[in-house]
């Protein structure tokens, strides 16, 4: 159940990545992010509502608040610096940089949850975070300038970190957690937008992928939080890092873009570890 969860986790997030990515390309991308982070909110809100989940322990230990609030600000951060990093550098570059994020929340469950994991499914692992890296692409023919680079490091820890919050906080409520998270990049792009006052351009026609998009990226957010309660933390993570996977392939075949021989290697190394951990 925990693989699965994780699995269509990546399958969201990297839909949602596609279409952000598509919409980017025509507004600004921190409006994009600003205005998907709301919606995603507001759908967090009305599944508490349904639910109940606000009767979750919000703070203590094991409390979902502070976990919560620290990984919407680690991962906005993380998309902060990833912006700035493409605005300055080569996709090929920055995006498998990124990408190492998961390293981190892989380390966590290592060393401070205790997840012990078999040979087998050790190159498993190992066999889909390579892939993952791979499928993003890296191109180092032209060098690796320094900014760029910089940038993309900081996005991978803050991404990691994020991850290791989310983990940490849906113990108590993975739906409050996520809930919290949205509230607290609610609060960055209201400061945003009171800063700029205005949304981009973004207007009624682009309602209802911004929906998909926000909706998308929560329950993202929320299924790799349950998949962590579920399983062992560390093949969720590794599972729910596989999401470049999923924008690529899309990318590919709806856009068209071409692969690079590495990113075929890549694919398969994922699919690989993904079948190995699953069969064993």
């Amino acid at each position: 159940m925990a693989s699965f969860l994780a699995l269509l986790s990546s399958g969201l997030w990297g839909s949602a990545d596609y279409h952000a990515g598509k919409l980017s390309k025509k507004f600004p991308a921190i409006a994009v992010l600003a205005t998907s982070q709301a919606i995603g909110f507001l759908t967090g809100v009305l599944l508490v509502i349904l639910t109940g989940a606000w009767r979750a322990q919000a703070f203590g230990e094991g409390g979902y608040f502070y976990a919560g609030a620290l990984a919407g600000l680690a991962g906005y951060a993380g998309l902060i610096s990833l912006y700035a990093a493409l605005s300055t550098g080569r996709m090929g570059v920055v995006s498998p940089i990124s990408s190492l994020g998961s390293l981190i929340p892989l380390g966590y469950a290592i060393v401070i949850k205790g997840d012990q994991l078999s040979t087998i499914i050790t190159i498993g692992v190992a066999a889909a975070l390579i892939g993952g890296f791979l499928a993003s692409g890296p191109e180092v023919s032209q060098g690796l300038p320094l900014k760029p680079v910089l940038l993309a490091l900081s996005a991978a820890t803050f991404f990691g970190l994020a991850l290791v919050f989310m983990a940490i906080g849906s113990q108590s409520s993975a739906l409050m957690t996520m809930t919290m998270m949205r509230t607290t990049t609610l609060v960055i792009g209201l400061v945003i937008f009171a800063r700029f006052r205005h949304l981009g351009g973004l207007g009624k026609s682009e309602l209802p992928i911004l929906i998909f998009i926000g909706v998308a990226d929560f329950l993202a957010n929320f299924l790799l939080g349950v998949a962590t309660t579920k399983g062992l933390v560390s093949i969720a993570m590794v599972f729910g890092s596989l999401f470049p996977v999923v924008t690529i392939l899309l990318a590919y075949k709806f856009l068209h873009e071409r692969l690079h021989k590495v990113q075929y290697v890549g694919i398969a190394a994922a699919l690989g570890g993904v079948i190995l951990i699953a069969a064993f």
